[in-house]
């Protein structure tokens, strides 16, 4: 790879491909049955992991965030859990059901005369303290700061009144004490089981004048970026009626307006950095020591010219949907309508590596321009160690990619109890650096609509999030939340 490497960076490290991952269902909540309707309140619109992997947040169309907890290391010491890795070593995490709670109401905005749907656009985890969870939520306007923590449930008891002429919560019938009683005993209250509790510390309103499509926690842990069609703020976490402009890319004159900002990410280690991507295909790495408004970037990242003739689709498809970076921070992930690809923040002449995703849609774009399936924006993830990564697809399908030097790994799978179901052949080794034809094209030939299994656009995969430190894959299908681990 060109721009040098380092010692720690794992997808530059080593030249030898690791073997295939064997991917197969883990578990699934709210599975639906054969025939039954989902509601669209209850389709699942985020996902993300915490930092340390034992917490899952997923988000939904009406405004609810669920929390899911790693339940295999919850009962478990340090020492404990050692011992059983040794005797099993392909343990996978497991999660269960912690808590659940409204974050979002609908509302209007009633100078606008709009209507802002309660609809989560995105969850961040951020910083832990003192046992607590804490995490940001958004919708279209209203970003909210939540802590999540543990309460012991308080009961009173010991009371030696007669039970039969007791009422309400130990109180005396008629307010006679039995004659029976000698003494009466003032009661004990005693703390039994924990529940948790969900709290809104803080509410950002009133900053964006477009959509949020992008929230994004700094590695400082005081900070975190919002961003919408125009502009990007960033918020002090403690300072909720206030923000800083850092990004405003609105002309003058709104017909002037050519490209929109489409997503947005903090470094995730240089607290000083972070990237934005454009409806034009392009990503800006900017540098917040450079000046408080960021209107010029410090580097460009952005597909050569190829030439040649370009259509009414070739902007629509070229728009960046989702950037995630790798966990070290050289490496950036960027999803489009048709591919998914690897840059280095080291070298913008172009991307390291192009997968094909949706290749074989090309002759069908007029179908799904009238659909609108065109617009559709698909999320990304990679891997902690930044071996793979993968994204969603039709049919409730999304692929994975072994995005290391020489790797040829590529692999589709369906959301679903038997996720091997569509068997897809494996491609040959595809070019590397900047390679436009990519890998993924010929996998896509199982897939296609002119197989026999063809492509449903209303059951779409836009959702998913992979583990920090485990190969395991959260993805979202309806309002279902499937898991497979590998």
């Amino acid at each position: 790879m060109n721009g040098g490497g380092d010692d720690d960076e794992v997808v530059a490290a080593s030249a030898d491909a690791s073997p295939p991952l064997q991917w197969r269902f883990s578990q699934v909540f709210g599975e639906r049955s054969a025939g039954e309707e989902v509601q669209p309140v209850d389709m699942i619109s985020a996902i993300e992991f915490d930092h340390s992997g034992d917490h899952l947040a997923t988000g939904d169309r009406g405004g609810r965030v669920v929390l899911f907890e790693r339940s295999d290391a919850k009962h478990s010491s340090g020492a404990r859990r050692d011992l059983e890795e040794t005797d099993y070593p392909v343990r996978h995490p497991e999660f269960c059901y912690k808590t659940e709670f409204q974050s979002h109401d609908p509302a209007f905005d009633y100078l606008k005369s709009l209507e802002i749907e309660e609809k989560i656009n995105k969850i961040r985890w951020c910083q832990t303290a003192n046992g607590a969870l804490f995490l940001l939520s958004t919708n279209d306007k209203i970003i909210k700061y939540w802590k999540v923590q543990d309460k012991k449930i308080k009961k009173i008891c010991d009371i030696n009144a007669n039970p039969s002429g007791a009422v309400g919560n130990g109180t005396v019938a008629n307010g006679v004490p039995d004659a029976n009683i000698s003494s009466l005993r003032l009661p004990v209250v005693t703390s039994h089981e924990s529940s948790p509790v969900a709290k809104c510390r803080r509410v950002y309103p009133h900053a964006h004048d477009y959509h949020i499509n992008s929230i994004s926690n700094n590695s400082d842990g005081e900070t975190f970026i919002s961003a919408d069609d125009l502009r990007i703020n960033l918020w002090n976490l403690e300072i909720s009626n206030q923000s800083f402009n850092i990004v405003d890319v609105k002309p003058e004159k709104m017909e002037d307006l050519s490209e929109v900002i489409t997503a947005a990410e903090f470094h995730p280690t240089h607290c000083n950095m972070l990237a934005y991507s454009s409806s034009k295909g392009s990503i800006r790495l900017i540098d917040l020591r450079q000046s408080a408004l960021c209107d010029s970037h410090s580097k460009l990242f952005e597909e050569p010219d190829a030439g040649g003739s370009k259509s009414f689709f070739t902007e629509i498809i070229a728009s960046v949907s989702d950037i995630k970076f790798a966990k070290e921070g050289r490496y950036l992930l960027s999803r489009d309508y048709m591919t998914l690809k690897l840059w280095d923040i080291n070298m913008d002449s172009g991307p390291l590596s192009t997968f094909q995703v949706h290749e074989y849609l090309k002759p069908k774009l007029c179908d799904l321009y009238e659909n609108d399936s065109i617009f559709d924006k698909f999320e990304c993830c990679i891997s902690g160690n930044g071996l793979r990564a993968a994204t969603g697809s039709y049919s409730n399908l999304f692929r994975v990619f072994g995005v290391s030097p020489g790797s040829t790994e590529t692999a589709t799978l369906e959301a679903s109890r038997n996720p091997t179901r569509r068997h897809v052949p494996v491609p040959s080794r595809p070019p590397r650096l900047g390679g436009m034809a990519g890998r993924g094209s010929e996998s896509a030939a199982g897939v296609d609509g002119n197989s026999n299994n063809a492509l449903d656009y209303t059951t779409k995969l836009l959702h998913l999030a992979w583990h920090p430190n485990e190969n395991l894959i959260a993805c979202a299908a309806g309002n279902s939340l499937y898991m497979y681990c590998a």
